[in-house]
């Protein structure tokens, strides 16, 4: 029987290695063809776009090119293995871009001596692309590299761990204190891990209504707490003041866990202390922090989420950045802004309250699938996510210009 390992490698070399490619859009089979693909008839949007830039949208594919790049310091869940190692994660971004909102990309590896030099590396190649997603760079670099280059750049630059994840866990979590009968406002959250995805993630809520007072953020050094000298700014926004030092003394009366971290680091007797009808989205892959099994034996009352597709409740960042550029290049957006986000997690979590239809259940090979303890997100095939998320992001774009 030929191993997972193994069916991976084949699908990634077979039958020509890599997963993206570029395809001409335009016929190429004649010599008028040629005359107006190259020289001389080329030289007309040349000159167009040199006397007028905007018209790179009307006569290139600037507009529905995004970049997808990355400098491979934190890749998935592998760790710092370099820029070459990256591509394969990088083209497969390009496969979903394209998949699931027809956006093409060219995925870019770096390899940067410095935060520096990666920066003006993406500046200068900028003016190909429409939009810049940056994928699976460390903190606390990422934030520096996302924060300079979206003020520098007048297209929309996105930071997927970040931002993506962000949108992905505040719709799920919306909705499963909404099943739990509670309000975000009021929900005591435990965030594991204070790298891009969790710090990002508590942003978005405490912009949506989340109470900072009630947020604990735990990091390999424990609770994040205003006794703690020299923390770096990203973290130090989230010290609390605060007597839990430890994980299992922050998840006592705990309505919410979000867990961005690594594999296991959860118990049993830490899930029993949290407040009735508890959510838990321990999101480490591919190990989570805590095992559905083993959670759904310590409570019986909670709702839980995994980052992996074999459970009920996957956080899977695809329901959102193709959907959320989608909606971005449609409306000519200069940036990602916080309302952009905010109006991706309301449409995420307004459709996974609607009916289902058929052919989605199709799909996925059941007979039903209700908005509930285990359905609390779409699921990333539903073909309503291209009719829902980028028109509500571009209305946010053009209620803001």
């Amino acid at each position: 029987m030929t191993t997972f390992k193994q069916r991976a490698l084949d699908y990634h070399e077979f039958p020509k290695p890599g997963k993206i490619s570029v395809e001409s859009s335009k016929p190429c089979e004649s010599a008028e063809d040629l005359a107006l693909a190259y020289s001389p008839g080329v030289a007309e949007p040349v000159r167009a776009i040199a006397e007028d830039p905007e018209n790179a949208y009307r006569y290139t594919n600037k507009g529905n090119l995004v970049a997808v790049i990355s400098d491979g310091t934190a890749i998935l869940g592998l760790g710092n293995l370099g820029p070459l190692a990256s591509k394969p994660v990088m083209e497969g971004k390009g496969i979903l871009f394209k998949r699931f909102a027809n956006i093409d990309v060219f995925d870019i590896e770096i390899n940067a001596p410095s935060v520096r030099d990666f920066i003006e590396t993406v500046v200068n190649i900028a003016p190909t692309f429409g939009g810049i997603n940056l994928e699976d760079i460390a903190a606390p670099h990422c934030f520096e590299i996302e924060k300079e280059l979206s003020e520098r750049l007048d297209i929309p630059v996105f930071h997927d761990d970040q931002h993506g994840t962000a949108v992905i866990i505040c719709a799920g979590l919306i909705n499963a204190l909404h099943v739990q009968g509670k309000q975000l406002a009021d929900a005591k959250i435990v965030c594991l891990g204070a790298g891009a995805a969790g710090t990002a993630s508590l942003r978005l809520l405490l912009a949506m209504g989340a109470d900072k007072s009630k947020i604990l953020v735990v990091d390999k050094a424990g609770v994040l707490h205003t006794g703690m000298q020299d923390l770096p700014p990203h973290h130090a926004f989230f010290a609390a003041d605060t007597e839990a030092r430890t994980l299992a003394d922050a998840m006592r009366g705990a309505d919410a866990f979000i867990g961005v971290s690594a594999g296991n680091l959860v118990s049993q007797d830490m899930l029993k202390s949290m407040a009735d009808k508890p959510v838990v989205f321990a999101l480490a892959n591919p190990d989570p922090e805590i095992s559905p099994a083993e959670a759904h034996a310590a409570r019986g009352d909670l709702i839980m989420a995994t980052g992996r597709s074999d459970y009920p409740n996957q956080v899977n960042n695809v329901l959102g950045f193709p959907f959320i550029f989608r909606g971005a290049l449609d409306a000519r957006a200069k940036r990602i802004t916080k309302e952009m986000q905010i109006a991706a997690v309301h449409a995420l979590a307004e459709l996974a309250r609607e009916p289902v239809p058929a052919e989605v259940l199709a799909i996925y090979k059941v007979d039903s699938m209700e908005f509930g303890r285990e359905y609390i997100l779409p699921k990333p095939f539903d073909p309503r996510l291209i009719d829902r998320i980028p028109p509500a992001v571009a209305k946010a774009v053009r209620t803001e210009q």
